[in-house]
């Protein structure tokens, strides 16, 4: 999984000289972030690559996509044929898979931050509920109106306007409510939940947030309800799927992670014990402890040495 960095240097190479459109003059820290690219610009540059490398961790995206693709969304599968707009949050697996080599469209990305600002809740949005339905298939008229938006954006991110990302958030708020307005074909829509494909959604779930790098970084997963909920899945079905192809409930895989991460930060870091607690999601640093013991037979302290 490459960090935002990464992917801004991955697009800057092999060029002196870089189109303004993928430069990251989204990034702007006091507002949060927000950038919007181009989808053919972007292949070419990472030669028919999927153009998904943010950090998914942090970032929001709506994509324009245009050429034929299947799209893995939680445990749906959804194929388009010609042309359609994806919803996509972070706290959600997602892929897309291109079925041909002719792409094109545009998608932005951008962070809870950025929208904040407008009194916008992102997660309270039924666009990025894990329950919904995300991806939308467009008829040329509807294609011609959202093309419009992100033209519009595209035009603003490269102006010199002082209240340009004031526009920029009206465009995406538009935009999100183009996609709630629309009604998605739900038969195009595919159940994939087999053990393996639920194993899988949890497992990266699980390890997407990791590793710790901050003490104010702070788990939202810890228990089997959480990420059931995520799944929009029973949390019945989610430990039966996860004891059958692993061998261990789904309390015991995310008890062994969290223990792993807890070694690592104990010995690697110079956080207090408290601080430790408090990022992988224990309210008290008592409950860390008797967790911490009862997973290794030591204390936090004792095995810090």
């Amino acid at each position: 999984m490459k960090s935002l960095d990464s992917f801004y240097k991955d697009i800057s190479k092999g060029s002196m000289t870089e189109p303004k459109s993928l430069l990251p003059n989204g990034i702007q820290k006091e507002i949060g972030h927000f950038n919007v690219f181009n989808i053919r610009e972007l292949f070419e540059r990472l030669k028919g690559k999927c153009c998904m490398p943010y950090d998914r961790r942090s970032y929001y995206k709506i994509s324009l996509i245009k050429g034929k693709n299947t799209v893995e969304y939680a445990d749906k599968v959804i194929e388009i044929d010609k042309q359609g707009l994806l919803f996509a949050t972070p706290k959600i697996p997602y892929n897309y898979l291109p079925q041909e080599t002719d792409q094109s469209g545009q998608f932005c990305v951008f962070t809870s931050d950025f929208l904040s600002k407008s009194g916008i809740d992102l997660d309270n949005l039924p666009i990025f509920a894990s329950e919904g339905y995300p991806v939308f298939q467009l008829s040329d008229e509807e294609i011609t109106e959202v093309e419009l938006i992100f033209n519009k954006i595209q035009k603003e991110i490269n102006s010199d306007y002082a209240y340009k990302y004031d526009l920029i958030r009206n465009y995406v708020s538009e935009l999100i409510h183009f996609g709630q307005k629309l009604q998605p074909v739900t038969a195009l829509y595919s159940k994939h939940n087999s053990a393996t494909r639920v194993s899988s959604l949890f497992a990266e779930l699980l390890e997407r947030q990791f590793p710790i790098e901050s003490p104010h970084q702070r788990l939202e997963l810890r228990t089997a309800k959480d990420f059931a909920e995520r799944l929009a899945v029973h949390v019945n079905h989610l430990n039966k799927v996860l004891k059958e192809s692993t061998g261990k409930t789904t309390t015991e895989l995310i008890s062994n992670r969290l223990t792993s991460e807890a070694k690592t930060l104990l010995k690697q870091t110079d956080w207090n014990i408290s601080e430790i607690a408090y990022s992988l999601g224990f309210e008290e640093l008592a409950h860390f402890s008797n967790f911490f013991k009862k997973q290794t037979t030591l204390t936090p302290l004792a095995f810090r040495g």
